[in-house]
């Protein structure tokens, strides 16, 4: 078994370090044929990198993605897709003051006791939201996968974000003003006020936390499989990969726990001579498979743990308590760059379950 990888057919690996020398992704699984560029990968790419607003980290990188193999004339060719992103602004030295007195919230401590305290300790290693780069990457062509063959289309945004929500919003909505506000969240009064929070928070040295909807439509019926590989399970764990992600529901969620059968129970119904249900609590997935609604859930993210408040930690030598200030660059808020983080790693499990199931063909 290895630990960064994602997926039984469609395959993700992710290599790297957030201050090392490079990231990357290695993806095996992908059928040949499918048409993708270097461009379409650059314009997810985009939506997630550093430095591109006053509510996102400042450490600036380019995050210009290079291909190395399994693509040629804009074609995959059937044979393993690596691809590299190249760290630029890295500022290792940020980091020194907690190699012997974990951040509180991190992995710092847990990590330095399950490796022994070889651990890359720079900006989180290998645990840090940098390798959610990779995560695109690779998502980017489950997409275009499900694109072509399912028409599949995948919309994420940010919902709320501490105390404050957003309206209720429809599919096209959210799709056309999801990118709108530098928040990323398509109820644009909503927006601003979010805005003005975490610039609020961030002044005061602390952070927010937040809710990401994510709407999945024209999957077909029959992805997943029972027990333990049911579809909603790998959605979450893949969505647990992702850093500060503490909360997932599908459909109605924890709201079901409140309601009677009779008002949870998503009653049959047929349009245009396909199977369909008047309403989706289940969040578009029954007994872990997926049933041709939209699959619709809702993450949880923590607010980041890096604040420039003082904390009470400890020295992991002497084991006596010691107080910390975070250095370096960080999110005050991370759902902004998280949206087409999570749009595609939802894409890779469900690319995943399209070629386990037989729906998605080798050869394109």
């Amino acid at each position: 078994m290895t630990w960064s990888t994602l997926g039984e057919r469609f395959v993700l690996t992710v290599f790297g370090e957030s201050h090392g020398p490079t990231i990357g992704s290695v993806i095996n699984g992908c059928p040949a044929g499918l048409p993708i560029t270097s461009q379409e990968i650059q314009k997810e790419l985009d939506l997630r990198k550093p430095g591109t607003s006053k509510v996102t980290t400042q450490r600036k990188e380019q995050d210009r993605v290079e291909i190395l193999s399994g693509i040629h004339n804009d074609f995959t060719t059937g044979a393993p897709i690596s691809m590299i992103i190249h760290n630029k602004d890295t500022r290792p030295k940020d980091y020194a003051n907690i190699l012997k007195t974990p951040r509180p919230g991190h992995a710092d401590f847990t990590a330095w006791e399950k490796y022994g305290g070889f651990n890359d300790f720079r900006g989180g290693g290998h645990f840090s939201a940098r390798l959610t780069a990779c995560f695109v990457m690779g998502g980017v062509i489950a997409k275009k996968l499900l694109d072509k063959c399912f028409n599949t289309e995948i919309i994420a945004y940010v919902k709320e974000i501490g105390q404050i929500d957003s309206l209720p919003v429809d599919f096209k909505s959210a799709k056309k003003n999801r990118y709108s506000h530098e928040v990323r969240c398509p109820d644009l009064k909503a927006a601003k006020k979010m805005s003005n929070a975490i610039i609020k928070a961030k002044k005061q040295g602390d952070s927010l936390g937040g809710i990401i909807k994510c709407q999945i439509i024209n999957v077909p019926v029959g992805l997943g499989e029972p027990i333990f590989s049911a579809l909603d399970s790998e959605i979450s764990r893949a969505m647990f990969s992702i850093p500060a992600v503490k909360g997932v529901e599908f459909g109605r969620g924890f709201e079901s726990a409140k309601l009677l059968g009779s008002e949870n129970n998503d009653q049959y119904v047929t349009r245009k001579n396909k199977i369909r249900t008047k309403t989706n609590n289940s969040g578009g997935i029954l007994g872990g498979i997926s049933n041709g609604m939209p699959i619709d859930f809702r993450l949880a993210f923590k607010p980041p743990s890096s604040i420039s408040k003082t904390q009470s930690s400890f020295n992991l030598k002497t084991k006596k308590a010691e107080k910390l200030v975070v250095k370096g660059r960080h999110d005050p808020c991370v759902l902004p760059r998280a949206v087409p983080i999570v749009e595609n790693v939802a894409a890779l499990v469900i690319a995943d379950h399209g070629l386990r199931s037989g729906h998605i063909p080798s050869i394109l």
